[in-house]
């Protein structure tokens, strides 16, 4: 499966307790997923995505899908090229949080 994202948000994620250095971001991505696909839904599919910028040790701390209309946790993990393309996305739209 490659990912394909149909709308996204992104917002800063406060650090109360400094535990991490950097800045990170929560990403809720829309996902479109066809039919034949394991992971597809009626109900549509989201990605959530803790991402730590630390500028060139930028990464990806954690991701999530779940079923859109229900908010129910899917346990599915991406392929090693699909979390590289995914970690280039969020580089990509780091400054554009709300």
């Amino acid at each position: 499966m490659m990912l394909t994202i149909k709308e996204y948000s992104v917002e800063l994620v406060k650090d109360p307790f400094g535990i991490l250095t950097g800045r990170r971001f929560e990403f809720v991505c829309d996902l479109e997923v066809p039919e034949e696909d394991e992971l597809y839904s009626e109900k549509g599919i989201y990605l959530r995505v803790i991402f730590l910028d630390e500028g060139e040790a930028s990464r990806i701390v954690k991701y999530d899908f779940y079923e859109r209309t229900t908010d129910q946790y899917l346990d599915f993990d991406m392929e090693a090229e699909e979390e590289e393309w995914l970690t280039a996305f969020c580089k990509e739209h780091l400054d554009e949080e709300v």
